[in-house]
């Protein structure tokens, strides 16, 4: 047991699997960094309707949630908790509409998706993709 357990904020983010088979990553507006798709969780929503809610928000696209596959929780630069649960989902549309969070998309093979993510989320991809080949 810890002596002082994380207080965080909840994200969560899709590991959006188009048609094809290729993942979704968006750049942020605020660092130019790549990231998956997703956000915070509101108050009162719950996980499955918050990772959709955000994924239509910031892509316009309608995801389809399989399951959980991927969690992580850390401090950010400013001390800060944070706690992060990853989702395979997939979608069959390709075409996307960006919110103003994000100035691109790219779809990339997973593997590529790997290199473009931070640790964390490039974690959360292999995971996921081990789980989809089952």
């Amino acid at each position: 047991m810890t002596d002082e357990p994380l207080r965080a904020t909840v994200s969560q983010r899709a590991v959006l699997f188009g048609p094809d088979g290729d993942v979704l990553v968006v750049r942020r507006t605020t660092d130019d960094g790549w990231e998956l798709p997703g956000g915070r969780l509101d108050v009162g929503e719950s996980a499955v309707e918050g990772v959709c809610r955000e994924v239509r928000e910031e892509t316009g696209l309608d995801a389809a949630v399989r399951r959980p596959t991927h969690t992580a929780a850390w401090r950010n630069d400013r001390g800060n908790g944070r706690f992060a649960v990853y989702y395979y989902c997939t979608t069959e549309r390709r075409s996307i509409s960006l919110s103003p969070e994000h100035t691109d998309y790219e779809w990339l093979s997973p593997s590529d998706a790997v290199t473009r993510l931070s640790d964390t989320q490039g974690e959360a991809v292999d995971r996921t993709r081990e789980v989809s080949d089952r």
